[in-house]
């Protein structure tokens, strides 16, 4: 077996490899828990190795050492009741100067921390969940030393995080599939020279790529939503006055989204005839006026909603539990306890159910659907559905979100797992309207980063200001912000309006909108290469010089591919900011100045009509 695979093979007190000598620099720390001591037997074989203690065994195995990439696996048999648990050690150094590591990857969170380090589990169930946020769980670690960690998809697996370590462990307990008696433990760990190395060599062994790019007029020009401007409930008065209101501004349009409260109830798929008399007047009404028409629509059926709902469940298309108490129960935002439940995307009859109305929708004029939800948590407790054991219940999100993509690339989702390849846009969950990191615009670009390093590309950023929850206000100076922030990610969505603000608020916006649309070209040029190379749309600044240490931790700069830099101001009252500049030559966007990059820019002045970015010297835009 090779140095470096020894060199990230697990410890317990001494290594376990003679190929790794005292004093060596370790690439990275793997602790196995409990389960073995110094004198637990060792058997090799060809590629690997078992270990034997405790009444437990563990296999190593090489899967591959090439140049430049090492890459093996770790697994472990157990039976109900056992616990594998494995410690990742977050703070080690590495290299002759020992440098300190930063991580990357793990799910989508409110508070979207950049690097990863600060992130705090507590026995956390690693299924997509609308708790915190975590709509999207990819089991995928990447760190600055150029490895990376990957626990397969049949792992009942838990986090525990403090700030030194992480640990993986594995137990058969709910939310996981309990009824069966064996589970396997496994992991995959990769080591290459650097972090874009390793993260490449991921998307190929385990992330995979998109298989298309989704929607081109989604990228260029915005998308427009009734939610926040509207809330709930709606009208086709309402759609076709906001419609009229978005041409007399002059604003492009990608399509207008009527959003909640056009059913006759929630999960009738059927639009209310009293607020929405000729839908089909309207749709095409909306069409001659240059709009396309999506529909907000959702997996829930709420049980006051008859005939639907007792149809679903008279034919089996309901999520029940295996706890005849809990039943066919659930709660989502537009119900009360008990007073929904959560169709059923694992049973093939129910998605063709769900398929087929949605279709009778697009026949009234609707071009397509924004898909809301979709956890695995909005399913009741210890849920008793179709699909291999040991990839319940998150089988249900992959399975719902492959009944969207079916409708093509107009799309959008909001929720994945292993869905990487769908080429559908993936929204940010909902964002409060506030400026801090828990939920605001200080978390839009460790969100932008975090969904690019786990392989999702296609990134649709939240509304425009957030959603105005609660107490929360929009102010003017928010909203341009927010505005400028998004303005290099792959699209733009408004609901709540710049004319819903000032005039000022009106022309600002319209000169960020043509911005975006001035670089869409090379936007969809990028989602290509997503396509065909796996790369992110817009990754983090170290993905120039993965060795820059400064560039490490940048948690509020982004790229578009590897030609503009992006530094938009996201403090409240602030008109200037410090901006790291990767290595390379750069243009600045706004004073065409030329600065070399690999240091800072200091007191960068940024009123509030001005977004900072940078663009490569040898860039040409086409």
């Amino acid at each position: 077996m090779s140095k470096k695979v020894g060199q990230i093979c697990p410890l317990i007190k001494t290594p376990i490899f003679p190929s790794f000598p005292p004093g060596d620099d370790r690439i990275q720390r793997i602790t196995f828990d409990h389960d073995f001591t110094d004198d637990s037997d060792i058997e090799t074989f060809p590629k690997g190795m078992r270990l034997y203690g405790n009444g437990h065994s563990i296999e190593i195995r090489e899967l591959e050492d090439s140049a430049g990439f090492a890459y093996l696996s770790v697994s472990r048999t157990l039976r109900k009741g056992q616990i594998g648990s494995d410690v990742l050690h977050l703070h080690d150094t590495y290299g002759a100067d020992q440098t300190p590591l930063y991580w990357y990857g793990g799910p989508e969170l409110m508070e979207q921390y950049y690097p990863i380090e600060k992130l705090r589990f507590d026995d956390y169930p690693y299924i997509t969940k609308e708790l915190h946020s975590a709509a999207i769980i990819e089991r995928y670690w990447l760190s600055t030393a150029g490895v990376f960690f990957y626990v397969d998809k049949e792992v009942p697996l838990f986090l525990d995080q403090d700030d030194q370590v992480l640990r993986f462990s594995a137990k058969k307990e709910l939310p996981y599939y309990t009824y069966d008696e064996e589970f396997v433990f496994n992991y995959r760990i990769g080591v290459a020279a650097d972090a874009r190395e390793a993260h490449q060599k991921a998307v190929e062994r385990v992330l995979n790529q998109p298989v298309d790019i989704p929607d081109e007029r989604m990228v260029r020009q915005p998308i427009w939503s009734t939610w926040v401007r509207y809330r709930r409930p709606i009208s086709q008065q309402t759609v076709l006055e906001f419609a009229r209101e978005i041409n007399a501004y002059g604003f492009k349009n990608a399509q207008l989204d009527i959003d909640d409260l056009w059913e006759v109830c929630y999960g009738s798929l059927t639009f209310n005839t009293i607020t929405f008399p000729n839908v089909t007047e309207m749709t095409e009404t909306l069409r001659e006026m240059g709009f396309r028409v999506t529909l907000w629509v959702h997996p829930f059926i709420n049980k006051n909603c008859d005939p639907w709902y007792t149809e679903a469940l008279s034919k089996g298309y309901l999520v029940k539990s295996h706890n005849e108490t809990i039943g066919y129960n659930t709660k989502w935002w537009n119900s009360g306890e008990n007073e929904a439940s959560y169709i059923n995307f694992n049973n093939p009859d129910a998605v063709e159910w769900y398929r087929r109305r949605l279709r009778e929708l697009q026949e009234l004029g609707i071009d397509n659907f924004k898909f809301d939800a979709g956890e695995t948590s909005w399913a009741p407790a210890d849920p008793d559905i179709e699909g291999p054991t040991a990839l319940l219940p998150s089988s249900q999100t992959v399975n719902f979100v492959r009944m969207c993509a079916a409708f093509g690339g107009m799309i959008e989702i909001r929720t994945g797992w292993g869905t990487q390849d769908l080429p559908v846009f993936v929204r940010m969950l909902d964002f409060d309207t506030r400026w801090g990191w828990n939920n605001g615009l200080q978390s839009l670009v460790p969100t932008l980063l975090q969904m690019n390093l786990n392989g999702y590309p296609f990134v649709l950023p939240d509304m425009i200001g957030g959603n105005v929850y609660g107490d929360d206000i929009l102010t003017k100076e928010l909203f341009i912000r927010w505005l400028e922030a998004s303005v290099f990610m792959p699209s733009i969505q408004f609901s709540k309006t710049p004319w819903d603000i000032d005039e000022e608020s009106v022309t600002i916006s319209k000169k960020f909108a043509e911005l975006h649309e001035t670089y869409a070209d090379y936007i969809i040029q990028r989602m290509r290469l997503a396509v065909s190379h796996g790369t992110p749309v817009n990754p983090p600044i170290w993905w120039l010089d993965p060795t820059d240490k400064i560039a490490q931790t940048i948690y509020d700069e982004y790229l578009l591919g590897e030609d503009i830099v992006v530094a938009p101001v996201l403090a409240e009252f602030a008109t200037a900011r410090d901006i790291y500049l990767p290595k390379g030559t750069w243009r600045d966007g706004n004073t065409n100045r030329v600065h070399e990059g690999g240091r800072w820019i200091y007191n960068y002045t940024a009123p509030m009509d001005t977004l900072p970015y940078f663009v490569s010297a040898t860039f040409q835009l086409n």
